[in-house]
C-alpha cells in the first residue's frame, strides 16, 4: 500500500469514528452541533491522528485505544483552528478551501464550538473500552498537557500573539513554536505509543521523533506562508508576513530554512532506530512532511 493510499484508508476510519463520537447535527442543541462538524468534517488531513495510530503500530500490532487517542487529538486540533480563525486572533475568512466556523456561524457560536471539541476530547477519551484505567489517564494528561499553557498549545498562542512586531530572534521563535505546534504533534506520537503499550524506551524515541518532525512541520508552514497561494494553501496566504509575525524565514531566510526543514527530518529517521520496520509509516509521514505543498 502506498502512502497515498494508506492516508486515504486511515482518514476513512478516522472520520468515521469522528463521526460516532461527535453529536449529531439534529442533536439538541443542533446549532452548536452543526457548527462543530462544520469544522471538524472541513477536509483537514488528518495529520495528528494517523501519526497517533501509525505510532502505535509500530509499537504493537492490537492498540484499538489508539483511534480514541487519535479522535481526541483531532478534536482538540479543530478547536485551536477555530479559535485561531476568530476576528480577535488571526481573522481569518477561509480554513481549508472553506468559509471558517465564524463566518457561517457567528463569532459567539465559533468561540462555544471550539470549547465544546475541547471537552468532547476529553469525553472521547473517558469512553476508551476495557482501558486500564492508569493509560486513560496517562492519555487524558498527554493531551491536557500539550494543549495548555505551561510549554503547551495554546502557550504558545499567547506567545506568538504578544510577539508580533517585535524584532524575530531566534530564541522567540522557538519558544513559540515548540508549544504553539510542536506539542500537540509530539503528544499525537506519545499518545499513541501510551494507547499500544509502550515501554518507557518506546515512548522516549517516539517523543525526539515528535520534537523532530513538529520543528520541521512549522518550518514548512511558515515557507508555505511565503512561496504558495490562498488557493493551494485552503487558506490566506501571506498573513504571517501582515501580521509581522516572526517565522523562520524570517529569523533565517528561506533556503537556511528549507535546510532547517531537512535536518530536522534526518533526526526524526534517526530517532526511530529502534522500532525497525514497525516504523516505516513514521518514516514515510516525516518525509511527507517536508516535502508537503499546503
Amino acid at each position: 500500500m502506498t502512502l497515498k493510499e494508506y492516508f486515504s484508508a486511515q482518514q476513512s476510519v478516522i472520520d468515521a469514528a469522528l463521526d460516532r463520537f461527535t453529536p449529531a447535527e439534529s442533536g439538541h442543541p443542533a446549532t452548536i452541533h452543526r457548527a462543530m462538524r462544520h469544522s471538524l468534517f472541513a477536509g483537514g488531513k488528518r495529520i495528528r491522528p494517523i501519526l497517533c495510530i501509525s505510532a502505535a503500530a509500530a509499537v504493537s500490532d492490537h492498540a484499538p485505544a489508539a483511534i480514541y487517542a487519535a479522535c481526541s487529538l483531532e478534536m482538540i486540533h479543530t478547536y485551536s483552528l477555530i479559535h485561531d480563525d476568530l476576528p480577535a486572533l488571526d481573522n481569518d475568512d477561509y480554513r481549508r478551501g472553506k468559509a471558517t466556523c465564524h463566518k457561517v456561524f457567528g463569532e459567539a457560536m465559533a468561540i462555544l464550538a471550539g470549547d465544546a471539541l475541547f471537552t468532547l476530547a476529553i469525553q472521547t477519551l473517558t469512553r476508551i473500552e476495557d482501558a486500564d484505567p492508569a493509560r486513560v489517564v496517562a492519555l487524558i494528561r498527554e493531551l491536557s498537557f500539550a494543549s495548555g499553557t505551561v510549554d503547551g498549545m495554546i502557550g504558545g498562542q499567547v506567545t506568538d500573539i504578544e510577539s508580533e512586531r517585535l524584532p524575530p530572534t531566534a530564541e522567540l521563535l522557538d519558544s513559540i513554536h515548540r508549544a504553539k505546534t510542536g506539542a500537540l504533534l509530539r503528544a499525537s506520537v506519545r499518545m499513541g505509543g501510551i494507547a499500544a503499550g509502550g515501554d518507557a524506551a518506546q515512548i522516549e524515541a517516539l517523543s525526539r521523533y515528535g520534537e523532530h518532525i513538529g520543528l520541521a512541520f512549522q518550518i514548512v508552514d511558515d515557507i508555505l506562508d511565503v512561496e504558495e497561494s490562498s488557493q493551494a494553501l485552503g487558506k490566506t496566504a501571506g498573513k504571517d508576513a501582515a501580521q509581522g509575525k516572526i517565522t523562520f524565514p524570517a529569523v533565517y531566510g528561506l533556503e537556511a530554512s528549507r535546510e532547517m526543514a531537512q535536518e530536522q527530518c534526518r533526526l526524526s529517521h534517526e530517532a526511530l532506530a529502534p522500532f525497525g520496520n514497525g516504523a516505516q509509516r513514521l518514516h514515510e509521514i516525516a518525509d511527507l512532511i517536508v516535502q508537503r505543498k499546503s
